[in-house]
């Protein structure tokens, strides 16, 4: 049971590289800051927690996979919040507008 454990642990590992891979390719291949982070955001969150599941199926049950899973849970908190926070105040600051997209205000009545 431990052998195919560790198999798939491997194939889950090598799938969240590849995954990691193609993000880094989307990077290169997007122009815009937003479209940018968007994929840099789903790279760590998909393409790590994919390798830490990998991790934790290969070691079974031990105080690794404890830490790991504990890693795992921050990277699903934080990753997003930090890939919002960061665009967000990219835009509020006014030097990353897109220049395709129109923005309408509302007046103030």
């Amino acid at each position: 049971m431990g052998d195919i454990l560790y198999i798939i642990g491997t194939v889950i590992i090598v799938i969240g590289f590849v995954f990691m891979f193609f993000g880094v390719v989307a990077m290169f291949k997007f122009k815009d800051f937003y479209t940018r982070i968007m994929a840099a955001s789903k790279i760590d969150t998909v393409g790590a927690l994919t390798i830490i599941i990998g991790l934790a199926l290969q070691h079974g049950i031990s105080p690794f996979t404890g830490k790991i899973i504990f890693i795992a849970l921050i990277l699903l908190l934080f990753n997003p919040l930090v890939a919002h926070i960061l665009a967000r105040s990219a835009y509020l600051s006014g030097h990353l507008k897109n220049p395709e997209v129109e923005t309408t205000k509302v007046s103030e009545e």
